[in-house]
């Protein structure tokens, strides 16, 4: 099971992130802040306020909104490699 296991806030809506796997990076999480719970993340000095969840083991903020891991953990991948997003997986 992919974990979040630490998160620092870098600017903007961008977040490093470290996985229980062993991999970490940046993602952007801007285009992710859709629908009624991610409304209010849109202001900046609300995204940054979130932490990491010993419960459901991801990032959540406090009007308790939160992102699956390996959701978060694809678009640092996608991000962090855009030429192999199109590429199937194995």
């Amino acid at each position: 099971m992919l974990e979040v296991i630490g998160a620092e806030y870098v600017d903007g809506y961008r977040i490093h992130l470290r996985f229980s796997n062993g991999e970490e990076g940046v993602v952007d999480l801007a285009e992710a802040l859709w629908g009624p719970v991610f409304e209010s993340l849109k202001d900046a000095a609300k995204f940054k306020r979130f932490e990491v969840s010993g419960v459901f083991h991801t990032i959540i903020w406090e009007n308790g909104a939160d992102l699956a891991p390996e959701y978060i953990y694809e678009k640092m991948v996608e991000q962090a490699h855009p030429a192999d997003a199109d590429k199937p997986r194995r």
